[in-house]
């Protein structure tokens, strides 16, 4: 887990370096490792088998571009990684990439999922002890499950991918003259039968403030939720949920 953890923040750290000189603009990268329980299934139709996941140790990491120029938002983007499989064995008949899976099958299932987060938003309050961010996102979504018999090895595979609007909010509090704080970051979506979500709550420290970088610490805990009708041809119904931590730098 731990590195993980670090081997994204090296990742962020590289992508941010090239702003420090820039002092008009805040210029936020940070990383984190999340500790995932998957429930929940997927299928071609509305016959969504659930399946049961292992449970994972992912990564996600994010940059930030905040500027002092009215009306243009801020932007932030969030790459997360959402890698899962499993073992299950069928109490119902399961059809997915044109093959069918009899009752008492014992399917192997992978998961890769990749969500890429592309936030537009305004800070609408911002001082030392409370920041309020509003905004819209679009979370795009790349997928492939794969499905595998683990007695006969008969298996089939499909890819998908998507972009959904979403409305973004974040709230923090800090204690000043302490470096401790809190966060709560969402973002949510809900239209027809299609249902997402992604939440996050931690607490915070900082514990490096100069005037060239800060650094600070996270921990807290996640939980995204996909529900999807006709994605590509593909219908979910997944939730990833755990606890994570973190490291941000503001430059």
């Amino acid at each position: 887990m731990i590195k993980k953890l670090f081997a994204a923040c090296a990742l962020a750290t590289t992508v941010a370096l090239p702003a420090q000189a820039d002092t008009l603009l805040g210029l936020y990268a940070g990383a984190q490792a999340f500790q995932m329980k998957t429930d929940g299934g997927f299928a071609q139709d509305e016959s969504i088998a659930n399946f049961d996941f292992e449970d994972e140790t992912n990564t996600s990491f994010y940059v930030a571009l905040e500027h002092p120029i009215p009306l243009i938002p801020n932007i932030k983007i969030v790459r997360t990684n959402l890698d899962t499989e499993g073992f299950t064995q069928l109490d119902a008949t399961f059809t997915f990439g044109n093959e069918v899976y009899t009752v008492d099958s014992r399917l192997r299932t992978t998961a890769d999922l990749f969500t890429t987060d592309y936030i537009l938003y305004y800070e609408i309050l911002d001082n030392d002890v409370v920041s309020i961010d509003v905004g819209i996102s679009g979370k795009q979504i790349d997928g492939d499950f794969l499905v595998v018999d683990a007695d006969t090895q008969q298996r089939s595979a499909e890819e998908f991918s998507g972009i959904i609007p979403m409305v973004y909010s974040r709230a923090a509090v800090g204690l000043p003259l302490t470096g401790l704080g809190a966060y709560v970051e969402a973002s949510y979506l809900s239209i027809d039968d299609n249902s997402l979500s992604d939440y996050q709550a931690a607490i915070t420290y900082n514990f490096i403030e100069s005037l060239a970088i800060d650094m600070t610490l996270q921990a807290g805990y996640r939980s995204t939720t996909v529900d999807l009708e006709d994605l590509d041809d593909i219908y979910a119904d997944l939730e990833f949920k755990g606890a994570f931590v973190g490291l941000e730098f503001h430059f």
